[in-house]
Parts: structure tokens; sequence; C-alpha cells
């Protein structure tokens, strides 16, 4: 119990772990952790749109994708250029000892060799969150994440997480909280609708 205790104490470090992009885009942020959430959703959203799909499978990736981090960083692409980090190792000397080390390690190993449909929709669940986190930068006025966003659609291997990029970039991002079609915002409690 020792030794999962300080796992569960090493996780917590991917909530203090910032995704490091954003300091090259010039604004947003976000922790490894919060990241790792969303795309779980995400994951757990695609999946269900996938009737032949082990869901659960598509969940735990996303949860698990970023796990090293919590030893290596987060790099970015521009990072990526100059500094190697061995993963394999962080998450073999993270998983030591505890008795879901085999779990995990073949649920990252299948996530990285993306050869399942469960592994495309994970990989896809990892890059839409990033979609998302730049379409409200753009939405925001970053213009910026207009060139992020074009390069990580690209980066979509799955015709359900397409789909999606789709309907995310034709959304703003506050549509789900800002409907423009009452005038709750000029007269309050009384919610009327334009037609009304």
């Amino acid at each position: 119990m020792k030794r999962t205790a300080q796992f569960l104490f090493e996780v917590g470090m991917l909530k203090k772990t910032p995704r490091t992009g954003y300091q090259f885009l010039g604004s947003g942020g976000e922790s490894v952790a919060d990241h790792c959430f969303r795309a779980a959703i995400i994951g757990f959203v695609l999946a269900t749109m996938e009737a032949s799909t082990d869901r659960n499978r598509v969940v735990l990736m996303c949860l698990f994708h970023d796990l090293a981090e919590a030893r290596t960083g987060d790099h970015n692409y521009v990072n990526k250029k100059y500094v190697k980090t061995d993963e394999s190792k962080a998450i073999s000397d993270q998983l030591e000892g505890l008795g879901f080390k085999d779990d995990i390690e073949k649920l990252l190993d299948e996530y990285n060799g993306c050869s399942t449909g469960e592994s495309r929709l994970a990989k896809d669940a990892d890059q839409l969150d990033l979609i998302l986190e730049l379409k409200e930068q753009l939405d925001l006025g970053n213009i910026n994440a207009r060139d992020w966003i074009s390069f990580a659609v690209q980066r979509l291997s799955t015709p359900i997480g397409k789909e999606m990029a789709k309907q995310i970039l034709d959304t703003h991002t506050t549509d789900w909280w800002f409907n423009k079609e009452t005038d709750w915002w000029v007269n309050g409690s009384i919610v009327r609708t334009k037609e009304s």
C-alpha cells in the first residue's frame, strides 16, 4: 500500500506540470492533468459513437497517455526537436512494485502503437482536446491559434474525430452558455425567445 500511496502522490504532479506549448502560442495554459481529464471525456464520447469500440480501454489510454510527464515534464514540438525523453524508462520506474504495472504498460504500448481502433480514438481525443483549447484562444482573439489548429486537425486519423473537429471549429466557445436567442441578457429572470 505504501508504494501505491507514493504513486498516487506522483500522479498529483501532473496537476502541477504545465503544458508548455502555450508559451509559444502567447496565450492560454493548462496542466497535464487538465488535458488528460478532458481527453478522457472526449475519448468516452468518441468511443460511445463507435459501437464496436471498447470504451473503457479508450478512456484509460486517454487518462494514462501522459503519465510519464510527471517525471519528464511536458515537451512541446519545439522542445522535441532538441530534447529526447525516455518515456518507457519513466513509466517503468513509475510503476515499479505496483500490482497494476502490466495493465498500464499494455495500455500505453497500445496507445503508442496506434494500431487499434481504440488507440486511434484515444490519439484523436488527445488532439481534439488541443483543438478545443486552440479554438478557445482563437475565439478570444489569438489569431496565431488558427495555424496551430490546422496542424492539429491534420493529425486526426478517424472519421469520427475529423467530424468532431469540424463541429468544434463551427461552434463558438461560449455557445454552450451564451444563448443569444433570448432576452435574458437584457431582462434577467424573464426569459423570452425572439419569437415571443
